[in-house]
């Protein structure tokens, strides 16, 4: 392949003469997308329940199939009930009523949330057990069992928790949404007097239920003294078997574990917010006080107290989830990290060094000697972090753009950006406050940087800036250089490890020139003025795409081989799998590889034969996105930060970046190609929208992609030492 640069081009006459004679598009050719993203997430169960897979990772797999379907509830559930109350009668691309889509929905959800159940009881917990982790069940535990129990209550939670009476007359206790909460049923009658109890005042009947709200500031998992391995409570079965401490003169007949779910739908309104920061606190105070839209709770509850919360909550029985076992399995995140039981987890894959990035060389004369391709989490992110570093305190750094989307909590990145505003740079971040539920911590960081003399700009108004750019600016002898980082993920160092992201770092004058107009048009309202290489939404992106898959069917109908071969997080815009049905239909050959939802619908003759889509769900969480058009042979290769859904190519700033340097294209080329080889955690998706788990024909020759790119890395990094060991040419990459 070569190294051609992508030029933006309208749809030909002869591609629309020749999609005219076709026939029409079927209808039902749309898979519904929540339903599609319920299937994601039974793909990642899957891994919880894989025998393969380390016990205490599977665990962890499934803390993150709770963890995801918390957020759907909160949002895409909390979105499709806003819309019923507007009009419930609205159909989806497929065909499917707002009513019909909460029914679907809401029912698979149930199924989910029973599988999970059921793995976590028959399976997970069992296994756990067997090898030395186990979960104290206080009311069938030794006495001195109960007894450190006891001492732990008295003398750590006893004192932090409050309980909060119901009364008839009196507003419910506004209660925090996905937090865990005890609620107490209570002997209406007073021990003593033989009487109804009543409430301070001496008359108002007081009902005889309560509410503990367990918070956050204590942990969910509380250790105990064992002689053998591991053991530990939940927080809510300790309150729950000593609550009537609580109580003192009344006696407790039940303790119900239960965790609400509120509407997390709630988008900020620009046309009415003067002021944007101040107007996103207003979200974030909305949500805590929207609409429930889930009720969990133990299924030992019974009817009385079922009754009670899903009345005060206003939740119907089709809200209403009751599990049998612990509720919030997301504290499985904090079981799979104890210590002293390696051999429960994967073998670690240490980030490796890029051959040719030595750490003891400034990032400047890296970039300037060429341009560098990253794939993480098999490469390490310390370049992108060190040239921010260094930029902060390079004497001929003259200023620094970036946008911050998302960030870690102890970022070292807005660090570096802080201290080069106080070393007198010009610092301007974009800091996007609408990026769903890091708004809170996105806001703390805009404050301190605007302290810090950063000039902070919250993005666009009625759009999300999702782009991942930073440009320094550095004054050399011979004129002003850009030094660029463009990425598929967020400037986030922690979940660098976690997520397969790629970085491009780059000098390109023109990719340069692309990157100040981008930022100039973002931070200046100004007329955003064509660019060059790069396409940004809303504005061209969507129209860039369309038009690269249309050029690939104008050379299918000419007879020339053709190929589309793409790598994303979603895919749902329906003009542009349109666009990728035609170029079937002219006989392009297309591979997709979509991690969660995809709206397409595969292998179906006629319209989608010359279609694959499979789904890599493994360790780490696929979140590249990458593109490759054949283009007559010489192949042009992007990466991108938007996916394929309408809110990326209509709703947000996003950006479509060419990579032009040979060695980086093979690179990213090898990688996009590595995923469709896998045959170990691979998913392939079938005409009706369900997934097929491939198997290896030979175990001993099983494929795993995440596992080939990471001994491909380390291959790589070893043949580079060797080489800078004077083994071979000495004229090659140092050592990282």
């Amino acid at each position: 392949m070569s190294a051609s640069t992508p030029r933006t081009s309208k749809t030909s006459k002869a591609t629309k003469k020749s999609t005219k004679s076709e026939s029409k598009l079927p209808v039902d050719r749309f898979v519904n997308r929540e339903l599609g993203w319920l299937e994601f997430n039974a793909r990642v169960l899957d891994q919880a329940t894989d025998p393969e897979v380390p016990l205490l990772e599977r665990a962890k797999f499934l803390a993150i199939t709770g963890s995801n379907l918390d957020e759907f509830v909160m949002v895409r559930v909390g979105g499709l009930k806003l819309q019923y109350e507007r009009n419930s009668l609205s159909r989806d691309p497929a065909g499917m009523t707002v009513s019909e889509q909460l029914q679907a929905v809401l029912t698979r959800c149930h199924l989910l949330v029973g599988r999970q159940g059921a793995h976590f009881r028959e399976q997970l917990e069992p296994e756990l057990v067997e090898n030395g982790i186990h979960r104290v069940d206080l009311s069938n535990c030794s006495e001195s069992t109960r007894q450190d129990a006891h001492r732990t209550f008295v003398a750590d939670v006893l004192p932090v928790l409050t309980p909060h009476a119901v009364f008839h007359d009196r507003p419910f206790p506004m209660l925090q949404g996905l937090s865990m909460h005890l609620c107490v049923r209570l002997d209406g009658q007073d021990p003593g007097l033989g009487k109804p109890v009543v409430g301070p005042d001496g008359e108002t009947p007081l009902w005889h239920f309560a509410i503990i709200p367990l918070g956050r500031a204590l942990p969910r998992i509380i250790q105990l003294p064992s002689d053998d391995g591991y053991a530990y409570v939940l927080l809510e079965d300790l309150v729950g078997h000593f609550a009537a401490e609580f109580f003192q003169g009344r006696r407790v007949l039940e303790a119900t574990p239960f965790r609400i779910t509120r509407n997390a739908d709630i988008e900020l309104r620009e046309d009415g917010a003067g002021d944007l920061l101040e107007g996103m606190e207003e979200v974030l105070e909305g949500r805590r006080q929207s609409d429930v839209v889930r009720l969990e709770l133990a299924a030992t509850a019974g009817d009385e107290m079922t009754a009670f919360l899903t009345e005060t909550m206003g939740v119907q029985q089709r809200d209403t989830f009751r599990i049998d076992g612990p509720l919030d399995l997301t504290y499985l995140f904090g079981l799979s990290g104890i210590k002293g039981f390696g051999k429960l987890k994967d073998v670690p894959w240490p980030p490796q060094g890029t051959p040719g990035i030595d750490p003891a060389d400034s990032m400047f004369a890296t970039m300037g000697e060429g341009d560098w391709l990253l794939v993480h989490p098999y490469e390490r992110f310390d370049p992108v972090v060190r040239l921010l570093e260094e930029a902060a305190g390079d004497p001929d750094v003259l200023a620094i753009k970036q946008i911050l989307y998302r960030t870690s909590n102890n970022s070292p990145i807005v660090a570096a950006l802080m201290k080069a505003a106080q070393n007198g740079k010009y610092v301007s971040a974009i800091v996007e406050l609408k990026a769903r539920f890091d708004e809170a911590r996105n806001i703390e960081w805009a404050r301190e940087m605007e302290q810090a003399g950063v000039q902070v700009i919250y993005g666009i108004r009625g759009l999300k800036t999702h782009a991942k750019v930073c440009v320094v600016v550095r004054r050399e002898p011979e004129g002003i250089r850009r030094y660029i980082h463009f990425g598929t993920g967020n400037y986030n160092e922690a979940t660098a490890k976690l997520y397969s992201d790629v970085s491009l770092l780059t000098c390109d004058e023109v990719l340069g020139d692309d990157a100040t107009a981008f930022f100039n048009a973002v931070t200046g309202a100004s007329q955003p003025q064509p660019f060059e290489l790069l396409a940004a939404a809303p504005l061209t992106l969507r129209q860039k795409v369309i038009t690269l898959i249309d050029a690939e069917t104008r050379r299918a109908v000419q007879g020339d081989q053709a190929e589309i071969i793409v790598k994303l997080n979603a895919l749902v815009d329906t003009e542009v799998i349109d666009a990728l049905y035609r170029a079937n239909r002219a006989g392009v050959k297309v591979l997709l590889n979509i991690r969660g939802v995809c709206c397409l619908k595969p292998g179906i003759a006629g319209l989608s034969e010359n279609i694959r889509v499979v789904s890599v769900v493994d360790r780490y969480l696929e979140h590249a996105r990458i593109l490759y058009f054949r283009h007559g042979g010489d192949g042009q290769l992007f990466i991108s930060s938007a996916d394929w859904m309408p809110r990326n190519l209509d709703r947000r700033v996003e950006l479509l970046v060419p990579v032009l340097d040979p060695a980086c294209r093979e690179k990213l080329f090898e990688t996009l190609q590595t995923y469709f080889q896998d045959d170990t955690n691979a998913w392939v998706m079938q005409p009706n929208g369900q997934y097929i788990r491939t198997v290896p024909e030979d175990p001993d020759s099983a494929f795993r992609s995440q596992q080939r790119l990471y001994e491909a890395t380390v291959a790589r990094m070893k043949a580079s030492t060797d080489l800078s060991r004077g083994q071979f040419d000495t004229q090659v990459p140092r050592k990282d």
